[in-house]
């Protein structure tokens, strides 16, 4: 088994932490995580796919390990990891994204779209009827950036949202493990990441404007594409995943019988489709 390493490397001045798996000339694989949580979400899926790709999972800025962006909007994030990319020399690679990753990798693709090889996503979308009636109060929030509003979208960040997103839709939720939640838990508590995590659900209407922008890339360049989807996500609904077939023929769409957080129950399930996907479509 491939062993995973721990290392940081200093983005513009801010380090920037990440997990590297596999030989450095087999494929490459870029791992980006979402929220509330940070790299250790792929400790289960590195192994398994580490004896044929080279894999890299980094910190987004603000969270695990790293330290926070100069702003925090996800045009931000997405520009440090545009650089840790090429610091880390993936000049090309495949994405997995999940949540926050998706619109993080997505603009890396809009940016350099021959750069990109494949997509893999779990649980990350790019299409207004994927987003569930859960997102109401952050877009009243975008509508109204009133301190109430605001103030409103501290549920979300409490001990029992955070363990709430990992079990909601799990049909055994003891199979869930409680050291994702708790690690996530931890770094939420931590001074200043509470509005670090509102800016960002502010700036999540970012994403949604450049939607139109994510679907005609899919139209334009048509990369293999996996969307591998917990159907019972409570925030980012089936009709995500099959939408991605509108814009690209070449999509190939699984659903899952879990909930958002798929890795803490299938990722020998996710890691056997993700071997034979990128087996036919990265190149």
């Amino acid at each position: 088994m491939s062993k995973i390493s721990y290392n940081t490397v200093t983005i513009d001045g801010r380090d920037l932490f990440y997990r590297e798996a596999g030989a450095k000339t087999a494929p490459k694989l870029l791992l980006l995580h979402g929220f509330p949580s940070a790299s250790h979400m792929f400790r289960d899926l590195m192994p398994l796919l580490a004896d044929q790709f080279h894999l890299i999972a980094p910190d987004l800025p603000g969270f695990g390990n790293s330290a926070p962006a100069e702003t925090n909007s996800f045009d931000a994030l997405a520009r440090t990891i545009d650089k840790f990319t090429e610091s880390v020399g993936f000049d090309r690679y495949a994405l997995y994204v999940f949540d926050y990753g998706a619109p993080t990798g997505f603009r890396l693709a809009l940016w350099h779209p021959n750069r990109i090889t494949a997509i893999v996503s779990q649980n990350g979308n790019a299409y207004t009827e994927g987003l569930s009636d859960g997102w109401s109060p952050i877009q009243a929030y975008w509508h109204d950036p009133s301190p109430a509003n605001r103030a409103a979208l501290h549920a979300f960040l409490t001990p029992d949202a955070t363990r709430w997103q990992y079990t909601h839709g799990v049909a055994d939720p003891t199979a869930v493990s409680p050291d994702g939640i708790a690690l996530d838990n931890f770094y939420l508590a931590r001074p200043g990441m509470t509005d670090i995590q509102l800016d960002l659900f502010g700036d999540y209407k970012s994403n949604v404007a450049l939607y139109p922008e994510f679907q005609a890339y899919f139209r334009a360049h048509r990369p293999g594409l996996l969307a591998i989807w917990g159907k019972n996500d409570p925030f980012f609904l089936p009709a995500g995943a099959e939408a991605f077939k509108r814009d690209n023929p070449n999509a190939q769409v699984e659903f899952l019988d879990t909930g958002h957080f798929a890795l803490e129950t299938h990722a020998a399930a996710i890691a056997t489709a993700i071997r034979a996907f990128l087996s036919r479509n990265a190149a």
